[in-house]
């Protein structure tokens, strides 16, 4: 990943589990310039695998006609905590011991991230924020960003709910059950050059399976086979996407990610779901995916029914999950008078 920058938080940071970090790094990029009053912010959260370079996993939303103009704000994506694309995460050295963090590397949640995040918005001098958004676990950090920043003014969230359903935690024990399964785990402590590749590969095969369709992959596969591999088409792709996380992802990150995203539930040590929303009067775009099976749309809609100022859109979709880092021109469609309105 090129282009980005490391902030350095000077100063410790103790995570909800009580872990105390005596420093931070953050990983980050933005775009656009930064207004006298530093307040035409808008801030994008990524996904479990994404990364701070937004323009390239996001990038319908950088395109010529997105709302998101670069002309009028400065957008800024900050790589969570946890992670392995530069934020503090498992293969950053402790300075206690001199070596990584490794499996010592705490269990971090989505308000931690958030947390850590609003230490370098701080840091930079930050007073408004015009717009947080994200999808997937970047979805339920735009939320709780919602929730926990006074300086968000509006946000737009897609393709997740109040908490995270034991349906999706189910999905996300099995994935992290096939790591811990890999022989090379050795109960989470295994070298940068030898990690559990077939464990992460097939974590990354059931996730691919849950971000899409039956009748995408009918409409992709069927039952073609590739006859040079003797593999149905639809297994060499699995293949494909498993060697391809194992060449730039981590099995350290997959596990305290995905776990940061089983924590998230908005109502935790707030009350009901209803007290803990009910009073969050800020607009919030709420957008659902028809053929989502990961975060069905019933969840989008229950919580646009909580939050007070929602505005519920929907994106048509056969991609399933997978919509939100396709479908950017119904997504920039849906934007665009979100942003107006509220401008």
């Amino acid at each position: 990943m090129t282009d980005t920058k490391t902030h350095i938080i000077d100063r410790a940071f103790t995570t909800e589990s009580g872990f105390t970090f005596p420093k931070l790094e953050l990983n980050w990029k933005s775009w656009g310039m930064l207004n006298e009053q530093k307040n035409n912010v808008v801030v994008i959260c990524h996904a479990l695998t994404g990364n701070a370079a937004a323009d390239d996993w996001f990038s319908g939303v950088f395109a010529s006609g997105s709302p998101i103009d670069l002309s009028q704000y400065y957008v800024i994506c900050i790589n969570a905590i946890g992670s392995c694309y530069g934020s503090t995460g498992p293969w950053s050295t402790n300075s206690e011991t001199g070596a990584p963090y490794k499996n010592t590397f705490p269990e971090v949640t989505i308000r931690d991230i958030v947390r850590s995040q609003q230490l370098l918005l701080d840091e930079l001098g930050i007073t408004g924020i015009e717009l947080v958004i994200g999808a997937s676990m970047g979805g339920m950090t735009a939320l709780e960003f919602a929730i926990m920043d006074p300086r968000v003014r509006t946000a737009s969230v897609i393709a997740m709910g109040k908490c995270h359903s034991p349906w999706a935690i189910g999905i996300s024990h099995a994935q992290r059950s096939a790591i811990y399964a890999d022989a090379k785990w050795n109960n989470g402590d295994y070298e940068r050059d030898d990690p559990p590749a077939k464990g992460l590969a097939a974590a990354r095969m059931m996730a691919m399976i849950t971000y899409r369709t039956a009748h995408d992959y009918e409409k992709k596969f069927g039952r073609n086979v590739n006859q040079e591999k003797g593999l149905y088409q639809v297994e060499s792709y699995l293949n494909y996407q498993g060697s391809k996380i194992v060449d730039r992802f981590d099995a350290y990150t997959y596990d305290r990610l995905s776990k940061a995203m089983d924590s998230h539930d908005v109502s935790r040590g707030r009350g009901t779901f209803e007290e803990a929303l009910g009073c969050l009067n800020k607009p919030i775009q709420v957008i659902g995916i028809t053929s989502d099976r990961l975060y069905p749309i019933h969840e989008q809609r229950e919580l646009a029914q909580l939050l007070p100022n929602s505005e519920y859109a929907e994106i048509e979709s056969d991609y399933g999950h997978d919509a939100f880092l396709i479908e950017f021109e119904q997504l920039n469609t849906l934007l665009t008078p979100f942003i107006q309105k509220h401008r």
